[in-house]
């Protein structure tokens, strides 16, 4: 286990979000984070990264609260990736190289350089390096976001909708290099997705958010047809393909 998320309860002034969400996740894992929109899957995420305080509840990675890191060791550690953005008059390398910013004590080093250029080819951006983030599509500017992220080598890449930008063949390109990135390197990945058929392709685990709560949380056994219709209110049917599960609206 290398995050542990423990009784997070947050509220904005107007209405509640999450009431005691707990799970953990593990290094080597993909876990899914799942619900319809206004669950509180962009909160959850934000609350993993301090950008967010919880009213209650503490987040934990490894053995340590993120409260009680500083705040360049919990970006060394927390990787995030968050919902598209526009882009800026910068470089795709200095936006990259940016990932770097929490390990640059007096200048960027030549280390630096290289670990920014080896999350560029990465993603497959190695000729983009020297295009403005202006100019780019929004595809590929989701793709230097998580080349960003990557920069950071941290342990856990926290992601909302990664994939929310990117065309099908860019979608199943970005899932598998983040199932892979989590496996090779030993990190860990939670995704908030609405795609569950993506969901279901290449998560290990999932977390099914329903009414501020956890509704369920597991392994391919939570994705029943009744979880799925219990938590988005559509009767669905499951079959396979191809050794892969697909979710069928009926």
């Amino acid at each position: 286990m290398i995050m542990d998320v423990q009784g997070v309860t947050f509220r904005y002034p107007s209405h509640p979000v999450l009431e005691a969400v707990s799970f953990t996740v593990g290094l080597g894992e993909f876990l899914a984070v799942l619900g319809t929109n206004g669950t509180g899957k962009t909160t959850l995420l934000k609350c993993m990264n301090r950008i967010l305080k919880p009213a209650a509840g503490t987040v934990l990675i490894g053995s340590e609260s993120i409260s009680a890191l500083s705040r360049n060791t919990l970006a060394q550690k927390i990787g995030y990736v968050e919902q598209q953005r526009s882009g800026s008059r910068t470089t795709v390398f200095n936006a990259v190289l940016l990932g770097r910013k929490p390990y640059i004590q007096w200048d960027i080093t030549h280390n630096d350089m290289e670990i920014a250029a080896q999350a560029l080819d990465t993603l497959g951006l190695g000729d983009y390096a020297l295009r403005y983030l202006d100019t780019l599509s929004g595809g590929e500017l989701q793709k230097v976001i998580i080349a960003r992220a990557l920069a950071q080598q941290p342990e856990v890449l926290l992601m909302d909708e990664p994939t929310s930008s990117l065309d099908l063949k860019n979608q199943l390109e970005v899932l598998k290099l983040i199932r892979q990135i989590t496996r090779e390197r030993g990190i860990a990945a939670v995704v908030a997705i609405h795609d569950l058929n993506l969901a279901l392709r290449f998560a290990d685990r999932f977390v099914l958010l329903k009414e501020k709560r956890i509704f369920a949380a597991g392994g391919a056994e939570v994705m029943t047809p009744e979880n799925i219709e219990a938590v988005y209110a559509v009767p669905v049917a499951m079959t396979s393909y191809n050794g892969n599960r697909f979710v069928i609206p009926l």
